[in-house]
Order: structure tokens, then sequence, then C-alpha cells
């Protein structure tokens, strides 16, 4: 937040505004691989397709078998090794986090980001609103 607005009383723009800049800031990736996150409306469920990587010299995560660096733009080109659903958010989780062994997440940071998200994309399921991944 800028330094005009009152910490003890933010408003939504400000706190988009935060949230934004946040979003911004250089993450290192999981060498554990990396989700896409979509609802399937039909089935009322949050769906997480899980892919490996491996990250190179560069930092940049790769394709496992053919070392080339992954798109950032697109579709994936190569295939998933899981994908988790659930109703909720905190399903989900479970499934990913307590259910999985070894659990596909290499970094705590990268398991608050996927809990972010999928609460987000809870909220959409249950008000009909998009849902794109941040």
């Amino acid at each position: 937040m800028n330094s005009s607005v009152s910490a003890k009383n933010p408003t939504a723009e400000d706190l988009k505004a935060l949230d934004d800049k946040l979003s911004k800031r250089f993450i290192e990736l999981d060498p554990e691989g990396y989700f896409l996150i979509y609802l399937d409306r039909p089935a009322q469920l949050i769906c997480a397709k899980h892919f490996a990587n491996i990250i190179n010299d560069k930092g940049l995560a790769c394709d496992p078998v053919t070392g080339k660096p992954l798109s950032t733009k697109g579709k994936a080109q190569h295939t998933h090794t899981a994908i988790y659903t659930g109703r909720t958010a905190k399903e989900l989780c479970i499934k990913i986090f307590e259910e999985t062994q070894p659990a596909p997440i290499g970094y705590l940071d990268h398991a608050a980001y996927l809990g972010r998200e999928f609460l987000r994309a809870e909220i959409a399921l249950i008000n009909g609103g998009e849902y794109v991944q941040d």
C-alpha cells in the first residue's frame, strides 16, 4: 500500500494493488513440478494437473524428457503426471499434501500459493465467476 493509505482501513482497490504487486515478485521454481488449475463446472470440481519438470542452470523450468525450456505461452506441450480433483480447496489440499506420498511439492511457498489458488477457484466455482490462475 502507498503511504497515503491507512493501514487500518485499506480499500478493496488498495488490497488488489498490493496483491498485484506481490504477484510480480521473483519466485524460485519448484523442482517437483508445477500445476495447471482449472474448473470442471459440470462436475462441480476444482482440478489441478501436475506436470513434472527439471530446473536448468538458468533457473528455467524444462521438460524432464527433452531438457528443453517449457513455454510460458499456450498450452502445456508435455504430459501431466497426475490430475487431482476436489469439491473444495481443503479437499484438494488434503489429496495433494496429505494423501499423495511423497507429495509433489518441494517448496513451502509453492504449497501456500496452491492453497490460495485453490481457494480462489473454489470461490469462482461457488459464485459462478471466472477463474484464471495467477
